[in-house]
Order: C-alpha cells, then structure tokens, then sequence
C-alpha cells in the first residue's frame, strides 16, 4: 500500500502541489510509493487544486478588480462543460490598485466578468471558490455584470467556501480585516439587509436565513437568491471531486499539510475535512507552524511534524515513511 500524501498550501510559500510533491519526494527516497493528492477548501490556492484534479483548460479573461483598475484573470474550462472560477483573481483583497482601498465601494463586479465570460464560452456548470474576498457588496456587483452580458444561460453555479456565516453576518465577521472600521461595518450590514429586502421583493428569496449565503462578503447569498446557486463546504466538495475516500481506503497513512496549525483548523478547514473522512486510516500531518492555542486538537493526528521548507518537507516524507510502513 502507498502513503496518501494531500496537503492544502502553505498560504504565500508554497502552493498544495509543492508541499505534496516535496513530502512524496521524500516518501520515494526511503523507499515507500506515494500518491501526490493536492487539495483545498475553497480558499487560496482551490483553483489550482481543482484545474489540475479536472484536467482544466486556463483561459485568460479581461476583467476589473474590486475598485475598478484593469485585471488579466484566468478561468479554467474542464472536458465535461465545468469552469473553475477563483473569486480572488478578481475581487480579491490582495489585488493592486492606483486609488483608494475603499471597502465600501469594493465590487464583485469583475467576478461576474469571468462568470459570463465562461458561460459564453460553453461552461454549464460554474465552480467559484470564494474566498479571499475585498467585498462585501452580497453579489451586487456580479449580478450587474452577468446580467448585463445577457445572464447564465441555465448554467448553473455552486460557491466553494470554508465558512458558514450567514448573509446578515458578513460585515460584522469580515468586514474589519478588509478595513472596514466600526461605522463601516454598520453601514454594510445596513447595505446587506436592504439588499436582501430587494431579493425578497423580487424573488422571493431571502439569503439571510441560509448558512454560508455570508461568504465573500454576502457574494454567495446574492449568488443563491438570484441564480438559486449550491452553496457548499468547499473541503468535501474539493475531496469528493478528487475522489479522496478511494484513495484514503487504498493507503496506509494520509498526510494532510497547511502552513499553521491553530485553533481554526477544525472549523470546516480541508483537514478537519480529511479527519472525518479517513476511518481507521491514520492521519499524520506536516505543517509550517504549531500556534499556541493548538491545546488537545493535536490529538487527532498520529503525528505531527513541523517543516517549514522543502528540504524539511522531504526529510518529513522519509521520516513519515519509516513510521506508517514499520511493521507493526
């Protein structure tokens, strides 16, 4: 049996099929087999996982990020008809711009860019990973901009999050890490709920009752009222596209990844995702990091080792290598 190796990122180090490729390089060199299963929750770095997963066709889109400025984005197009959209490469809180960071003004705009753009193209089902977000505009933005290039066409659309914040919430939960100071966060929240009044009016759906419609700043909740779009656990759709349950039942060990291991790892993340869905497998895990306030969630793996490079990554192959497949 091989040693299932499937990392998430370590988030602006190394991208999931680096840590992967590293940490099974290692396996190889003391002498086991490993499978490289990149994976992610729908946050940094789903786009990649799930271009390569789908045997993906990138295709670059013209577009405009949260506050207007010109981007050159990627969409990806798989055999079967599905488009991988990465919410971020758009209106993503990381993007350049010439003016002002303006949480308020910040727009989905330019991910509906890409949606229609895709759609145009053949796509008839969207995949948006969404996290990484500048916006809290509940969709406004994307909606104008699909609309205006004539709607989906029936194609249809699921929104990949880690988060299960409601419509209503997302100010409050994510508004201050986009800078948005105490007022700002009201007069989002305020924005949210006349917004949701208008999805009611119009269509009779109202986003804030529903868990994840809050993620990328209430972009899911407006996806879901207008387009009726699936809002899922980014992890286990991520995991269930790779078809990780046959790979996990087909190993000896797992090794999941991520640059720290904290807290927050077991609140919807890929490895507390990886955790529930491997069995009797034993779950070891390589990571970047340990925070403090771990306290007993290292209890769930079999081991766990900090590496925070490449040449750490593979002496952690050759070392987890040595353990799962001692004689027992």
């Amino acid at each position: 049996m091989s040693i299932l190796v499937a990392p998430d990122s370590f988030k602006g180090t190394f991208t999931a099929a680096d840590v992967a490729a590293h940490i099974a390089a290692g396996i190889r060199v003391a002498g086991a087999s490993a499978v490289e299963l990149p994976v992610a929750d729908g946050g940094e770095g789903t786009f990649e996982v799930l271009v390569r997963g789908l045997d993906a066709r990138p295709v670059r889109v013209r577009t405009v990020g949260p506050w207007g400025d010109d981007v050159d984005a990627v969409v990806a197009l798989a055999p079967d008809g599905t488009a991988v959209i990465e919410l971020a490469f758009a209106s993503g809180l990381n993007l350049p711009t010439a003016g002002d960071r303006d949480p308020v003004r910040a727009s989905t705009y330019g991910t509906g860019v890409m949606m229609a753009e895709a759609v145009r193209l053949g796509a008839r089902l969207l995949l948006v990973a969404a996290g990484g977000s500048a916006t809290t505009d509940g969709g406004a933005g994307a909606i104008a901009a699909i609309e205006e290039r004539g709607g989906l066409d029936g194609a249809e659309v699921v929104v990949l999050s880690d988060v299960t914040t409601r419509f209503a919430d997302a100010a409050r939960v994510f508004g201050p890490q986009k800078g948005a100071d105490p007022a700002t966060v009201e007069a989002l929240t305020r924005r949210l709920d006349a917004l949701a009044d208008g999805f009611v009016r119009e269509l009779g759906r109202d986003p804030r009752p529903v868990d994840r419609t809050g993620a990328a700043g209430g972009f899911s909740g407006g996806m879901w009222a207008k387009y009726g779009a699936r809002l899922v656990s980014g992890a286990d759709h991520v995991l269930d596209l790779l078809g990780f349950d046959a790979h996990a039942a087909a190993s000896s060990a797992v090794v999941v990844g991520e640059g720290r291991l904290d807290s927050q790892t077991g609140q919807g993340k890929i490895i507390a995702a990886i955790l529930a869905r491997s069995g009797t497998t034993p779950v070891y895990a390589v990571v970047g990091s340990i925070h403090e306030d771990l306290g007993d969630y290292a209890d769930n793996f079999t081991g766990v080792i900090v590496a925070s490079d490449a040449d750490a990554m593979v002496a952690a192959g050759s070392r987890l290598a040595h353990i799962a497949c001692a004689p027992s």
